[in-house]
């Protein structure tokens, strides 16, 4: 028995190969034999001096794993592209940027990728492309925007995109059925869309050190979110009611009539731009009221209760003035303080706000 375990441990050994911390400045490939080069489906260039990555690495056509973390690199060469089998890259630590990548980078069957603390300053379209990614790591680095191609790599799971200047996140990202882990710390965002209420895998969101003053109260509806991550952000401390309201236009107003006192219409009753319009109306929230809204509405930022404990500040949208309750010793409407008795103190395991 330990003859076998001895044998599987040296198989084991000889599947991978360690060049990390030697100093190198180039990697060649000559003296590996060809069987070993084979063999190797794990390789480690991490902690060296290289510049560019040497295109000698696409003789390792079994590779599973590259490290080529903590170096100088500027450049990614074209003949990674070959390396068919490779499912976990990282790279970070360098001084990569979108122009590093070969215009095929795309075409690897990657699981894994990880390019923090590098210079990008867009993500590369090429990593939108990846269609097996399930981590992808750009933290720090200069990223400005997040693209709307994101929406592209559905089996992602962990996206970190910590310590950048991103200011929006667009609704895009909710279109990711197996996200679990969204990390967007460290950033410049002033808002959440309330799309990504429909990230229904999320369990942990980390918004700390953003310029955040409110969610939107959709994020009530992210049932396995087990962790909200809030502190630093310009959260108001004390109640804040905002309300923006315009008149209804007579066409909200017909909308409204038909829609809250059922008036029966169908596609042959009238235009198919009005029957479209009617589609589109929105419930008011207000659990006391039964009326609608189309494009007016009145914006509120409410406190909602989590765990007992903290109070989030969520926007919430209300059909007319006349759903908010009259200033009393309780400075909250009917219909927040229904909603706040409604959420269960273990929704969120944990809300990090200090």
């Amino acid at each position: 028995m330990e003859s076998h375990e001895g044998a599987a441990a040296a198989a084991a050994r000889d599947c991978v190969l360690d060049f990390s911390r030697l100093s190198l400045n180039t990697f060649n490939a000559d003296n590996i034999s060809g069987d070993r080069k084979s063999d190797t489906r794990q390789l480690f260039l991490n902690y060296n001096r290289l510049s560019s990555l040497p295109s000698s690495v696409s003789l390792f056509y079994n590779l599973e794993i590259l490290d080529i973390s903590n170096n100088g690199l500027t450049d990614i060469c074209e003949g990674i592209t070959r390396l068919t089998k490779l499912k976990t890259l990282l790279a970070k630590n360098n001084r990569l940027d979108e122009f590093s990548l070969p215009k095929e980078f795309g075409s690897l069957q990657l699981e894994v990728l990880n390019f923090s603390g590098n210079r990008f300053e867009e993500i590369p379209l090429q990593c939108t492309k990846l269609m097996r990614l399930q981590s992808l790591s750009i933290g720090g680095n200069r990223l400005k925007s997040i693209p709307a191609e994101i929406e592209h790599l559905t089996s992602l799971e962990m996206l970190y995109l910590g310590g950048n200047l991103i200011s929006d996140i667009p609704p895009e990202l909710a279109h990711l059925p197996y996200l679990t882990y969204l990390v967007l710390c460290d950033n410049r965002i002033q808002s959440v869309p309330p799309q990504l209420a429909r990230l229904h895998s999320l369990r942990s969101l980390s918004l700390h050190n953003n310029l955040l003053t409110y969610l939107p109260r959709e994020i009530l509806s992210l049932v396995h979110l087990e962790e909200l991550s809030l502190r630093g952000n310009p959260l108001v401390v004390r109640f804040v009611k905002e309300m923006i309201y315009d008149p209804p236009s007579l066409l909200e107003l017909a909308g409204r009539t038909i829609k809250s006192r059922n008036i029966p219409y169908c596609p042959y009753d009238m235009p198919y731009n009005l029957v479209r319009y009617l589609d589109l109306a929105s419930k008011c929230p207000n659990p006391k009221c039964a009326g609608v809204y189309f494009d007016s509405c009145v914006r509120q930022i409410k406190f909602i209760d989590f765990c007992g404990k903290y109070r989030l500040p969520l926007m919430h949208y209300l059909c007319s003035p006349e759903c908010t309750s009259p200033c009393s010793s309780n400075p909250q409407s009917d219909a927040e303080s229904e909603e706040e008795n409604s959420v269960p103190a273990d929704r969120l395991q944990r809300v990090l706000l200090g």
